[in-house]
C-alpha cells in the first residue's frame, strides 16, 4: 500500500474529499516524525510503537573500492508491532485446513487384537 492508496482508503471510509483525507494523513505522519525527531516514543494501542534507537559510529567499507569509511553515529526509527497486530496479521495468513478429497478412500480403523 502506498501513501496515495492510504489517502484514498481514508477518503472512502470517512467519506471526505481526497484533499481533506490527504491533510489528515499528512498531519499524522508529520506528528510521528516530529515526535521521533524529539526522541519521544509514540505508542498506538493495538497497533504498535515507534521509537528511535541510537547506532554507534563505526568503520565501514565502500563496496566498490574497498576503502575504509567512517560511518557517524545516528538515530534510526524503529517500529515494534503490538501483540494484537501480530495476531491479526497471522490470523489472516494462516492456511485453511485441507478438506478431504472425494476420490480419497475412507480411512480404515486400526484392528484391535
Amino acid at each position: 500500500m502506498t501513501k496515495a492508496d492510504l489517502i484514498e482508503e481514508v477518503a472512502r471510509v470517512v467519506e471526505f474529499t481526497r484533499k481533506e483525507s490527504e491533510v489528515i494523513v499528512e498531519a499524522i505522519f508529520d506528528a510521528i516524525v516530529k515526535s521521533l525527531r524529539e526522541s519521544d516514543k509514540i505508542e498506538i494501542r493495538g497497533f504498535g510503537s515507534f521509537r528511535t534507537r541510537q547506532r554507534q559510529s563505526r568503520i565501514g567499507r565502500n563496496p566498490k573500492t574497498g576503502a575504509r569509511v567512517e560511518v557517524p553515529a545516528k538515530k534510526i526509527p524503529y517500529f515494534k508491532p503490538s501483540k494484537e497486530l501480530k495476531d491479526l496479521v497471522n490470523e489472516t495468513a494462516a492456511p485453511a485446513p485441507a478438506a478431504p478429497v472425494a476420490s480419497d478412500p475412507p480411512a480404515t480403523p486400526p484392528v484391535q487384537a
